[in-house]
């Protein structure tokens, strides 16, 4: 139905038509979705990625012309990136009580497209409302996992959850050592927050982002699970935290950008 050629006159053609240069950009592989009517084109490398997107215009420009519900762009070495993130994610999930992540990890590693098979934990687990909030309660949920949710008082006043004390900054940055604590005294293995890493064991109990295992972006978690801004955060904090994401290749430096300017505006 798409193929790589007929995609790349098309690119070519809308930046033609929109005033951008000509500059030369090769597309690997283009792979449609049918389920979710999804064009995920796959570029060489990150700098042919970003002439195919061309700020936002020509891919825009490209998903009405195609009459397809969402095109997302790629390259080869994000793709390897990720591979090599799972690979290590497999390692550190072997033989513990998240082995039952290894179907989900398989799964991400012919992304894309996203296709999760049904799985269920049976891990108690605390949920800590960090930055990807409304991600994080949609991954618990949808791995079946038996959790309670706590939060920062006022951080997130459109959901619901226990409500305990912290600083501002533990809403990007958690504080490992008090939800280890929070944890252990509810009997919870595991604890779920946007940890500046993926998997760890402290205390037999384990600390997971699963973004971040999971090499999974920003972006695509916005369309995933949503997104709610929370209300109570540390400024200086948010940047180092967007900046962290950014330099992982785990948000785009445009999205990044704007949500500094959104909530520094607040």
């Amino acid at each position: 139905m798409f193929t790589v050629e007929g995609i790349s006159e098309l690119v070519r053609a809308i930046r033609r038509e929109n005033g951008f240069p000509d500059s030369p950009f090769r597309i690997d592989e283009v792979r449609y979705d049918p389920e979710g009517d999804k064009l995920f084109i796959i570029a060489h490398d990150r700098t042919d990625k970003s002439v195919v997107i061309g700020n936002s215009l020509v891919i825009g420009k490209l998903r009405e012309r195609l009459g397809v519900k969402q095109v997302t762009v790629y390259s080869n070495l994000d793709l390897e990136i990720k591979r090599r993130k799972l690979e290590e994610a497999e390692r550190l999930v072997e033989g513990t009580e998240l082995e039952f992540l290894k179907p989900i990890i398989e799964a991400e590693k012919r992304f894309p497209p996203r296709k999760w098979p049904e799985v269920s934990g049976n891990v108690r687990t605390l949920v800590f409302l960090s930055f990807n909030a409304k991600a994080l309660l949609g991954f618990a949920e949808r791995l079946n996992l038996p959790y309670e949710a706590v939060g920062l008082k006022y951080a997130f006043p459109k959901m619901k959850y226990e409500p305990i004390d912290g600083e501002p900054a533990e809403v990007l940055f958690p504080d490992g050592e008090k939800l280890i604590n929070l944890a252990g005294e509810r009997k919870a293995k595991l604890v779920l927050a946007d940890f500046p890493f993926g998997l760890r064991f402290e205390k037999e109990i384990a600390l997971l982002n699963p973004f971040r295992l999971l090499h999974i972006g920003f972006f695509e978690l916005k369309y995933l699970f949503g997104f709610e801004r929370p209300v109570v955060y540390d400024k200086k904090a948010l940047i180092r935290f967007i900046t962290d994401l950014t330099y992982e290749g785990l948000m785009e430096s445009t999205d990044g950008a704007n949500l500094i300017w959104r909530m520094w505006r607040r």
